[in-house]
């Protein structure tokens, strides 16, 4: 596929895509405007060693803006079960484009049509699968029966339109909903949130194990999923963990205070559902991680990192004011800074996790290759931290 002159290594961004149970599925993978021919910029990235290994089981959906220019050859070293090509409706038109395609599902790769197409054009592509923007609008019933899906509501803000869009028929969801969550559940109930801070600030101060363990016993939610993860495969145990004494020595206090951070947004929904902020939380610390150590920051300086990825989160968690919880915690100035203002550096490397583009890596002098071999450390630990929470 012949395209532009690209730099040397692109700037992405990975987007999670969830079902209707907030459990991730896929991953989209967004390429910078000056990327060049988005495909081409995406195999480059995908010659990361292990990259699919590193995402597993995600499937992942590649964007293919020049369909009639894609050729099989291109596609020889990709996973066909693990591929989604997602191409636009409006190319989709061309009777060369919808054989081409139509030919490439025949070998096994998966067809998404990005947007809505007229007719049966979508089936003489060989399409499975539609994505749209549904954040206001719904597309023509036909346009989803017609294929089996998956298909992916993009757009989406809240968990209510999540649950229009299924009973529209799509059955996978991305947008920004994780961080509009309704506010009727656990984190509004005073005594939850009291409790919730005191844990924070005995891990924020470093305290005594047995500190810990106390309260813990007063969380049963919290102290569930904490025996649940010592006794995933995650750590491959000999013999079963039943106290929690025995999980803080396994851990270790290192690894304690980090799974404790994480495991404050494990807790379900009302509804059942698992909690989507779990997932954000961990990119955010093992990006903020990842970012720090290519920057050469020290280890105290990289474990602040991480706190301010997982804590930058909690007002949404907890449904309350930064300043207030941040008033309760005895953090450093550093991570208070970055929490309160995005400020300082902490707040510098936080604004970048949140938003990136080339001329603020620059500045902040990290290459686009460090930045992709962080995000993608971070999606893979994300991905192990849902399937063992």
């Amino acid at each position: 596929m012949s395209a532009p002159e690209i730099s040397p290594f692109p700037l992405v961004e990975l987007h999670a895509v969830s079902n209707a149970h907030n459990e991730w599925v896929a991953l989209t993978f967004a390429l910078s405007p000056d990327a060049g021919d988005a495909f081409q910029a995406t195999l480059a990235l995908l010659k990361t060693p292990d990259v699919f290994a590193a995402l597993a089981p995600m499937d992942c959906i590649l964007p293919v803006p020049n369909p009639q220019l894609l050729e099989l050859s291109h596609l020889e070293t990709l996973p066909s079960n693990r591929v989604i090509l997602r191409v636009p409706a409006a190319a989709c038109a061309d009777v060369a484009v919808q054989r081409k395609l139509s030919s490439y599902a025949d070998a096994g790769y998966h067809i998404m049509i990005d947007g809505v197409t007229e007719g049966s054009t979508a089936t003489m592509c060989g399409a499975r699968s539609l994505m749209t923007d549904a954040a206001m609008s719904l597309p023509p019933v036909l346009a989803l029966v017609a294929q089996p899906g998956p298909h992916l509501a993009m757009g989406m803000r809240s968990e209510e339109r999540i649950a229009e869009c299924a009973k529209a028929g799509f059955s996978w969801f991305a947008g920004d909903f994780a961080l509009h969550p309704a506010q009727d559940g656990n984190a509004g109930d005073g005594t939850s949130r009291k409790r919730l801070l005191a844990l924070l600030g005995l891990l924020a101060r470093d305290a005594d194990s047995r500190e810990l363990e106390v309260l813990l016993k007063q969380d049963p939610a919290l102290a569930y999923h904490l025996l649940k993860l010592v006794n995933s495969a995650a750590f491959a145990l000999s013999s079963p963990i039943h106290s929690f004494g025995q999980a803080i020595n396994v851990l270790g206090r290192r690894q304690l205070q980090r799974w404790l951070q994480l495991l404050l947004y494990a807790r379900q929904q009302d509804d059942g559902l698992a909690n989507p902020l779990l997932p954000l939380a961990a990119v955010r610390a093992s990006m903020m991680e990842g970012l720090a150590k290519a920057l050469d920051w020290d280890r105290d300086q990289q474990d602040m990192a991480f706190v301010a990825g997982v804590f930058s989160l909690l007002d949404v968690l907890l449904a309350m004011p930064m300043t207030e919880i941040v008033a309760a915690l005895s953090l450093d100035l550093d991570v208070v800074m970055a929490l309160l203002d995005r400020a300082g550096p902490l707040g510098d490397l936080l604004k970048l996790v949140e938003h990136h583009d080339s001329a603020s890596l620059e500045q902040a002098g990290i290459s686009h290759e460090a930045y992709w071999e962080a995000q993608l450390q971070a999606y893979h630990w994300a991905i192990q931290v849902s399937r063992n929470i």
